[in-house]
């Protein structure tokens, strides 16, 4: 029996899209980097982080903590590898991909591969993570003379 369009739909969305760092840096704005990235999860969706032991024990582990290093150093410390974007407080090594306990357990590709991961502030990762853009930070506004003063215009 041919498959009807919605079927063909529900096949597509049950594809799993691999986000990757190549692709991610190759796009311009801030923006388009977040809604690369953005899953709109809610909390409590069961991934890795949701097994509270073993993310911690993963966090700390002698595989993560030398890729992690490695992955603050090629991004620059910034916000999604996004010049002008520097992290100036706590930065969060995000997997492009959510990962869950049988992807840890098998210490399968995506979990320390530097292809899926990148620096992320606290705000940006929860913005990723749960969909809300209004938490994003907002780009540098470029300074002209005078902007200031109306009046000097």
């Amino acid at each position: 029996m041919p498959l009807t369009p919605c079927d063909i739909i529900a096949e597509m969305m049950a594809v799993k899209m691999i986000r990757i760092y190549s692709e991610l840096i190759a796009l311009r704005t801030f923006k388009e980097r977040y809604e690369y990235l953005k899953i709109g999860g809610k909390v409590g969706d069961e991934t890795f982080g949701f097994d509270r032991f073993l993310n911690q024990a993963f966090y700390k582990s002698r595989e993560w903590l030398p890729i992690r290093d490695r992955i603050i150093v090629r991004d620059n410390g910034c916000d999604l590898a996004m010049e002008g974007f520097d992290i100036f407080g706590r930065i969060i090594v995000h997997h492009l991909n959510p990962i869950a306990l049988d992807d840890i357990l098998a210490m399968n590709d995506l979990v320390l591969n530097p292809e899926y991961l990148v620096c992320v502030s606290h705000v940006t990762h929860q913005a990723i993570h749960y969909g809300d853009a209004n938490l994003l930070p907002k780009g540098l506004i470029e300074r002209r003379k005078n902007d200031t003063c109306p009046w000097l215009r």
